[in-house]
């Protein structure tokens, strides 16, 4: 997003033009800026560390184009169902380049996972002999709770730890690898959920240091080899004006100092070191454009705008903080006011005390920005507001890459019984 003027434009396109072609509230993304994220965040690491790969955690933003930029860059699929496997073979990404890591499975879902060919990464040793059922898979991986996490956009986000309700407990670690060792498992894995969102350079390096001991201690006893170690995501990103970005470089180098010292330390075969970010790679890259309807003076100053809880829900469900910026009025004076959508619910007033400009009225367009990460995947229909477009912005072409839903879409799959039509 870059400013001329006083005038947003996404890309080379001013959000005017957006708004006016293709209507609001409207998600945008910017390509080269997914791409340039994805690239310095593998090459900082590769750096320190040559046998690395990333995965793309499908679930932050899933549509097939997002998904399709991030494999044409050479990125793996994290899935957390069989349906975002399914997405991420309809794009071209098949095989031990998808990780199945689904929480709390069904046995249909063990089923469809193993037939795919992912890789499969339990969240619980007990789904160990329920997945016999179905084959012995050629790869295993489990994911461990070390016992610790952190998150930077609030505790239900935080992925770890005791209150967590993901992963192995570490006294569990070494009895679930040597399940599968005995069921004839050849090839192992594991990985944890490092936590969310984190701009802490050191805590990469003090997780992996948590997760290292507890792995390397279950490869000497079982005698196993791992294949790849993955420690999840957590690459955070600033949402706050003045918030300190993410050290890159001091993350990738310590975390590799310190993974390297255990490897040399137990004398394990090397593993290649994955994670799976994605706010990383389209959080800043995603934004919202809105516009306001109506400006209501009561007890305090209230913007409405379609800009709803059901189109970016984190700010409602989490209290996270999204920059907001005024086309055109960014430099004029400011008043504090707040800001809200159109649904009958008080949650929807979202933000209630910000500085705005204060000649903000009917018919001016918002851009609500690092709307990528969480944003349209977690949108929804109520009170008859149906979902956004979605468009693609690369330099001066614009591309939809999901239309805006319908009253068909809303209805679509819904049957009345012909008793209630009388």
């Amino acid at each position: 997003m870059k400013f001329e003027q006083d005038k947003i434009k996404i890309g080379d396109i001013p959000v005017a033009e957006l708004a006016a072609k293709y209507g609001t509230p409207l998600y945008v993304y910017d390509e080269q800026k997914i791409r340039d994220n994805y690239r310095r965040a593998v090459a900082t690491f590769k750096k320190y560390y040559p046998d690395f790969r990333m995965f793309y955690a499908v679930k932050c933003c899933n549509n097939p184009a997002i998904v399709n930029i991030l494999r044409q860059e050479g990125a793996g699929a994290d899935c957390a169902s069989v349906n975002e496997i399914l997405l991420a073979k309809s794009v071209g990404i098949t095989g031990e380049n998808i990780m199945f890591s689904g929480n709390f499975l069904s046995d249909e879902d063990l089923r469809q996972g193993i037939e795919t060919g992912a890789v499969i990464n339990l969240d619980d040793e007990s789904l160990f002999p329920r997945l016999l059922k179905f084959g012995v898979p050629e790869v295993i991986s489990f994911r461990v709770n070390p016992g610790y996490g952190k998150s930077n956009v609030g505790e239900y986000v935080t992925n770890a730890g005791p209150k967590a309700k993901f992963g192995i407990h570490p006294d569990k670690v070494t009895t679930a690898f040597r399940m599968a060792k005995e069921a004839g498992v050849k090839r192992f894995g594991v990985h944890m959920m490092t936590g969310s969102c984190i701009t802490d350079a050191d805590y990469f390096p003090f997780v992996t240091k948590l997760l290292m001991e507890i792995v390397c201690k279950t490869s000497k006893e079982l005698g196993i080899d791992f294949e790849f170690i993955d420690l999840g995501g957590g690459l955070g990103i600033p949402y706050e004006p003045g918030e300190a970005s993410l050290d890159l470089e001091a993350a990738a180098k310590k975390t590799a100092e310190v993974f390297k010292s255990f490897v040399e330390q137990y004398g394990m075969k090397p593993p290649r070191l994955e994670m799976e970010p994605a706010r990383y790679f389209v959080g800043n890259a995603g934004y919202v454009i809105g516009r306001v309807h109506a400006v209501k003076e009561s007890y305090t100053k209230i913007v409405g705008t379609d800009v709803g809880m059901n189109v970016l829900v984190r700010p409602a469900f989490y209290g996270s903080y999204h920059h907001i910026y005024v086309d055109g009025k960014e430099n004029e004076p400011r008043e504090t006011m707040g800001l809200c959508g159109q649904l009958c619910e008080n949650t929807d007033y979202w933000v209630k005390e910000r500085s705005l400009p204060a000649s903000l009225g009917p018919g001016d367009l918002i851009v609500v920005e690092n709307a990528g990460a969480y944003g349209f995947g977690m949108s929804y229909q109520y009170n008859g507001r149906l979902r956004a477009a979605e468009v693609l912005v690369n330099g001066s072409e614009a591309t939809v890459i999901r239309d805006r839903e319908t009253f068909d879409d809303m209805v679509n799959h819904t049957h009345v019984p012909d008793r209630l039509k009388k």
